[in-house]
């Protein structure tokens, strides 16, 4: 890096770390980012005229991306970008920041991704390590850029990431330990295709060593497929099937399987998260851990663990009605787990920026355990439709409001519901039509419900 040419391309979190990195390092750096000026924060504005770098911004900030030997893509930016390929082409090594924290590290990573469900399990398994008294960091998707910890870092050290598909794609290192919670239709207004989502997921184990670790989910049809191409061990989990080896949620407990030995683990009824989709993502975490950590550690943990910010998180209740925030639910799979972690009789927020996703199944759920269904955003319509649709087959009506805001949704919310009733915020799509991220979405919701007089 000394005194090569880098690009550094979008000024994401991510990105950012590595301006102060390169100028340690005399590098020759010039920043490229599709915003305009004042679109910029302030501070990297500050920071770049400071270290005197290079910046070409706007719509056509790529034209000047010529003659570098290093290209770093924010995980926004594609790599199949016609600028980047021919830049490649000529010679150009093209990585990330996340790529070269996964290179430089001197200790062992835990990697995990998936469609739903790896904020939770990841964070699990940073408190478990983290308990067991490892010197552990956490990043990746959630977290700090990692990046300017490294010269931190020792061989004794356990980092762990969560990873998007948009991270893996391009990735030429895999972690040590790596989990896949499942994988169901996702982000497809940015990925080509169906396809090209799942192999970019694969490049969290494609990578891996003989001595890897690859953590399964055994009940999704993708995923258990990826046995076939792993060189390391794999570890199944399971809350279908009762597996001869691996990690199983069964009859309301965790079990560890060996040689069709079961051994019992935990009682779920003893934990605060709630859903089958969480119990799979506690056995993700288990089998994850297990080379590191013993079960009893596991199990303080586990039963102490409170759940994610946005993630099936209550709020407060409010004459009697339970009110929840699961804001970061940004797939109908992930709304679908959210509906089916209560009894019936609930009243559902959903509906968002659109991602191409297929909304229909969510229709059966709703019609099934919703009495009244509060519409939002660009996905409204999609999810209205499949309801419709249902509601004709199964010869049965809800109540469904369409409406122009979340303070409008609330309201018709704390006007229908009564004591004993829950309300569940769990959007079933990205927030970017009406709000920056699914965090500030989420905290918006509790906001305004922390807002309603009793």
């Amino acid at each position: 890096i000394v005194n090569k040419k880098v690009a550094i391309i979008g000024m994401g979190v991510s990105n950012i770390p590595l301006l102060d990195y390169f100028y340690k390092k005399n590098a020759n750096v010039t920043i490229f980012d599709k915003r305009n000026i004042e679109d910029l924060d302030k501070n990297v504005i500050e920071k770049v005229s400071r270290y005197n770098m290079g910046m070409f911004l706007g719509e056509n900030h790529l034209s000047n991306l010529k003659g570098f030997d290093i290209i770093f893509r924010s995980p926004s930016c594609r790599p199949d970008t016609k600028e980047i390929v021919e830049e490649v082409k000529r010679g150009a090594i093209l990585t990330s920041e996340i790529e070269m924290l996964m290179e430089l590290c001197p200790g062992k990573i835990i990697g995990i991704t998936g469609s739903d469900g790896k904020t939770t399990t990841t964070s699990l398994i940073y408190e478990i390590i983290k308990k067991k008294g490892y010197n552990c960091y956490l990043g990746g998707n959630i977290g700090i850029p990692l990046f300017t910890k490294v010269d931190e870092m020792t061989k004794n050290d356990i980092v762990i990431l969560e990873l998007s598909s948009f991270q893996l794609m391009n990735m030429k290192i895999s972690p040590d330990i790596s989990v896949i919670t499942n994988i169901t239709p996702n982000h497809l207004d940015i990925h080509k295709s169906y396809e090209e989502y799942i192999d970019s997921k694969k490049n969290i184990f494609k990578y891996q060593s003989k001595d890897g670790i690859l953590i399964l989910n055994y009940d999704n049809n993708i995923t258990r497929e990826f046995e076939k191409e792993a060189k390391g061990k794999v570890i199944f989990f399971s809350s279908k099937t009762k597996l001869e080896n691996g990690i199983i949620y069964d009859d309301g407990k965790i079990k560890s399987c060996e040689n069709s030995i079961r051994r019992h683990i935990l009682n779920t009824k003893n934990i605060y998260l709630k859903g089958v989709h969480n119990f799979e993502n506690i056995c993700a975490a288990i089998a994850a851990t297990a080379p590191l950590v013993d079960i009893d550690t596991q199990v303080k943990v586990i039963s102490e663990f409170k759940g994610v910010h946005h993630r099936l998180e209550y709020v407060r209740d409010v004459n009697g009605v339970k009110w929840y925030n699961d804001s970061a639910s940004s797939s109908p799979t992930r709304t679908i787990a959210g509906i089916n972690a209560f009894e019936e009789g609930l009243t559902l927020i959903t509906g968002g920026y659109d991602k191409n996703l297929d909304y229909t199944p969510m229709a059966k759920p709703i019609v099934d355990k919703v009495k009244t269904l509060l519409l939002i955003g660009q996905t409204s319509e999609k999810i209205y439709n499949a309801v419709k649709q249902e509601m004709q087959k199964q010869n049965k009506t809800i109540e469904i409001y369409k409406c122009d805001s979340l303070q409008e949704c609330i309201d018709i919310a704390n006007e229908t519901t009564k004591s004993g009733d829950i309300v569940l915020f769990s959007p079933g799509s990205a927030s970017f039509d009406m709000f920056k991220n699914a965090y500030q979405r989420g905290d918006i919701f509790k906001e305004l419900v922390n807002k309603i007089e009793e």
